[in-house]
């Protein structure tokens, strides 16, 4: 090992027991902030496209498989086709609610952003 990666690793090991500020940094403020406008449309994307998933996977288990004649069903094909049409409708729409969500935290936040982001690039940290 030569020396820059010695002392790298020494610097490392070091910025793990240095005390930590608890003043929070511009940046770290403007991270917060843009995570904060995100996090809605995130997890709402998320969800909702994994519902939607599982919905359309189990119209297609009732079609393509015998689960149906298991559950009492006799006829699975207008209901599997019906299951799974619902859960395809709910991932096409996921990603225009998604983006809705999306520009409603970015307009709410906007101004709070903005104005942090022109303090850091002025060079007020």
């Amino acid at each position: 090992m030569n020396r820059n990666d010695t002392e790298f690793m020494v610097q490392e090991i070091r910025t793990q027991y240095t005390a930590k500020s608890n003043e929070e940094s511009s940046l770290d403020a403007l991270r917060r902030l843009d995570a904060k406008a995100k996090r809605p449309a995130n997890v709402f994307g998320y969800v909702f496209g994994s519902i939607g998933a599982i919905i359309m996977g189990a119209g297609m288990s009732l079609v393509m498989t015998d689960i149906g004649a298991m559950l009492g069903i006799s006829n699975t094909m207008p209901l599997g086709i019906a299951i799974g049409i619902v859960g395809m409708v709910m991932t096409i729409v996921n990603y225009p609610i998604y983006k809705a969500i999306l520009t409603s935290g970015k307009k709410k936040y906007a101004d709070r952003i903005l104005s942090l982001s022109e303090k850091i690039m002025e060079g007020d940290k």
